[in-house]
């Protein structure tokens, strides 16, 4: 018969003889996912808008300000439009319309702050008025409204 410890002595070599056989034990390997699809470019311009157009940089106030859309002026439709704004005084909101100043016939767009630029899709009204321009309205933090205008550079007969 066997004593408590030499019990404990063959339990404790059994013990590290199953801990050593476990240590050569390799983990099955893991299964590598597939990689997704290159995604399609857009066929031109950004998000596939179409050709990007420079409408031009001014000062107006203490701000500089850069403006320019993607693809055509449609009456009825919309265009994306892009504004970047630098200057002194905080910016706190930019709207935008195409049309007149006093924008009868327009709808006014608020735009969002994308990295650097503001961005939205303006309406283009229907008929478009002779002499529209895209008209920006810059906010200050202060609520002090600076407004501006560009040539759209359409070549496309309205």
């Amino acid at each position: 018969m066997l004593t408590t410890s030499r019990r404990w002595t063959c339990a404790a070599i059994t013990l590290t003889v199953a801990f050593i056989s476990a240590c050569d034990h390799k983990p099955a390997a893991t299964p590598q996912p597939t990689p997704a699809p290159a995604p399609t470019p857009a066929p031109s311009g950004k998000e596939g808008h179409g050709a990007t157009t420079a409408l031009g940089e001014k000062t107006v106030g203490v701000y500089a300000i850069k403006a320019s859309r993607d693809g055509d002026v449609t009456p009825g439709k919309d265009v994306p439009i892009d504004v970047w704004v630098t200057g002194t005084s905080k910016v706190a909101a930019v709207r935008f319309w195409i049309g007149t100043e006093d924008a009868k016939g327009s709808l006014k767009a608020k735009a969002e702050l994308e990295k650097d630029n503001w961005h939205t899709h303006a309406e283009v009204p229907s008929p478009l008025p002779t002499g529209s321009q895209l008209w920006i309205e810059i906010e200050s933090d202060t609520g002090e409204k600076t407004r501006t205008s560009f040539d759209l550079k359409n070549e496309r007969p309205d």
